[in-house]
């Protein structure tokens, strides 16, 4: 992650820890919110281990990240309400640049999922929005497209407590001013 601006690198550090509580919910980078239903500890080659117990909201998957890994695979708390703004503002006005070689992009943009980041996740979707305006993308752009879409829309509908609609039809208002 070296290769995001200082500003990404404060923004990420802002919205990741890794001490969570059962009943909490949190986003899991590719995945979505989900909520931490149980916190387990089992003995790993004589080394007792903390597991999250994570189930994924979106479709009811079940999973389980070490405590000590949290951090490393993107495990975050959700934003604060009053950060939906500044993640509407930040879709609207962060200017991005798509880099020509569509290999190239696909391995930036999936860089940017895998942080978890929802300012990252924001880019991507910015950046691909604006590209199939033009051009028609590639199956693995648009199922990165919908997953961008997907990710910023169950958790700012969750921060938010709004549905689902209403937060695309935000999204779709900050992309539109864009």
């Amino acid at each position: 992650m070296s290769h995001f601006s200082n500003r990404t690198q404060e923004l990420i550090s802002q919205v990741t820890t890794n001490s969570f509580a059962i009943g909490e919910k949190v986003v899991y980078p590719n995945h979505g919110v989900g909520v931490i239903e149980q916190i387990d500890r089992r003995s790993i080659s004589g080394k007792l281990e903390a597991f999250y117990h994570l189930k994924i909201a979106a479709n009811n998957m079940m999973v389980m990240i070490p405590a000590t890994n949290a951090t490393d695979v993107g495990l975050r708390r959700l934003i604060k309400k009053a950060e939906v703004n500044k993640v509407l503002k930040h879709l609207k006005n962060t200017k991005v640049n798509n880099a020509t070689d569509w290999k190239n992009r696909f391995k930036e943009n999936s860089e940017k999922m895998r942080t978890g980041c929802i300012f990252q996740v924001a880019d991507v979707l910015k950046s691909l929005s604006l590209l199939s305006v033009n051009r028609i993308l590639s199956f693995r752009e648009k199922k990165m497209l919908d997953r961008a879409r997907q990710l910023m829309v169950s958790e700012l509908a969750t921060v938010s407590d709004v549905s689902e609609d209403k937060a695309q039809q935000l999204i779709d208002g900050a992309l539109i001013q864009a």
